[in-house]
């Protein structure tokens, strides 16, 4: 392939990629922190004030949801049944536009996906719970092979008032068919 595309993902698989004709997929997507990212321009360097939105972190259930929502009721199945539910526990808020989101895109991700190959989606302990939900209603529960819970060393680790927030999870999910090149992967601990 050794393409680069700029876009929205959806229009990307939808168009650009065929079934069942990638090895592997890794996710770091938006968190849903509500927040905006921007890239700041540094001039002989020094910062300037001059700033490009980089992306935007923050959801509301909107036009683009609630189409993404609709899709996935299209497409039937478990994951229609699942977000069915969500919808009627969370209403149209900020987490279900996200998940409504990520669930269109997940998706398309599972018909791109070949029997041999593995899915890895890197998510925050906000939406992960959510998210592996609807993994196991697009690939099956035994088509769930780990879940990696990363821990950052920087940042948020003092318990002032409660237990730190400082991780973040990777969720695997695989066919049975699956390859796996793990051999190797660990090294012993340095004395």
């Amino acid at each position: 392939m050794n393409t680069l595309y700029f876009g929205d993902n959806l229009s990307v698989l939808r168009t650009n990629v065929k079934d069942e004709s990638v090895d592997l997929i890794y996710l770091d997507p938006p968190f849903n922190s509500q927040a905006n990212y921007n890239m700041l321009f540094e001039e002989k360097g020094e910062a300037i004030e001059a700033q490009v939105e980089a992306f935007r972190d923050t959801w509301e259930w909107e036009q683009s949801a609630a189409e993404s929502y609709d899709d996935v009721l299209k497409a039937a199945g478990d994951l229609s049944i699942v977000l069915k539910g969500f919808k009627a526990w969370l209403g149209q808020s900020a987490m279900m536009a996200y998940l409504a989101m990520m669930a269109v895109r997940l998706l398309e991700l599972r018909r791109v996906l070949r029997p041999t190959g593995s899915l890895y989606l890197h998510c925050d302990p906000k939406a992960s719970h959510y998210l592996k939900i609807i993994l196991d209603a697009i690939f099956g529960h035994e088509s769930f092979r780990n879940e990696i819970v990363w821990r950052r060393s920087t940042g948020k680790s003092l318990m002032t008032r409660r237990l730190p927030t400082n991780h973040d999870t990777i969720l695997m999910y695989a066919g049975q068919d699956h390859v796996w090149h793990g051999d190797g992967a660990f090294i012993p601990y340095d004395p």
